[in-house]
């Protein structure tokens, strides 16, 4: 068995083994735990009663945070000429058609989003391959193919999340950063159950949110009460 650093030893210190921590407390203690030298994000698993495999039963949405994720968003914007200034304007890195197809298509992937129209989505379907595996595909559901490229960046830029349940039933998320107080932490995490919570599918039975876990990079994870959650 691994020897425990003596960071990880104090961090589980300070977790009470067995319980299940109020929102504001695991978002306090989530920075108490944790002794990276940079700023570790904060994020948010929630295991959720339902079978991914049926498709009324998939979670998938879209939140914007209060207080953004703290996380610098790369947008790429996939656009016609006539709405290259808008995505410039609303703050979009790059911004493009052609030339930036080309580089998708020989492997280059230097973005966290990518916002386009419907009307380019025949040129960008061939990307699949390169796009799916790793998120970025653009869907309309997400608010990522749109006429309005600008909104959808500022959006982005403002903290807005893309989010889907996994093979195994968990939704997972940043919230924040370790330098956010404990109460920006806590509202955006509080958004996020909420918006889980309003997409409860009708098919699913039983317990829909089965445990809530709020932790660092590198931190051990905190077990938070979801009964507890307004």
């Amino acid at each position: 068995m691994a020897r425990l650093t003596k960071n990880q030893k104090a961090a589980l210190e300070k977790i009470e083994p067995g319980k299940q921590y109020t929102l504001a407390e695991a978002s306090q203690l989530v920075k108490e735990i944790t002794f990276t030298k940079f700023d570790a994000s904060v994020d948010i698993d929630i295991r959720l009663g339902v079978d991914p495999r049926k498709a009324n039963q998939m979670v998938r949405g879209v939140v914007t945070l209060p207080h953004g994720t703290g996380k610098e968003t790369r947008v790429l914007v996939l656009c016609t000429p006539d709405k290259v200034e808008e995505a410039k304007q609303a703050g979009a890195d790059y911004v493009g058609l052609d030339d930036y197809v080309d580089k998708i298509s020989g492997g280059w992937t230097d973005f966290d989003v990518m916002i386009t129209m419907p009307p380019i989505m025949g040129k960008i379907g061939k990307l699949g391959r390169i796009l799916g595996p790793r998120g970025l595909m653009p869907n309309p559901k997400s608010g990522t193919v749109t006429m309005e490229v600008g909104k959808a960046v500022a959006e982005v830029k403002a903290g807005k999340i893309d989010f889907k349940v996994d093979k195994y039933g968990i939704v997972h998320t940043t919230v924040g950063k370790t330098s956010f107080s404990p109460d920006k932490i806590a509202e955006n995490a509080h958004e996020f159950i909420q918006t889980i919570i309003k997409l409860k599918p009708s098919a699913a039975k039983g317990t829909y949110i089965k445990s809530i876990a709020l932790s660092s990079t590198m931190s051990p994870g905190i077990r938070v009460d979801a009964k507890a959650i307004d």
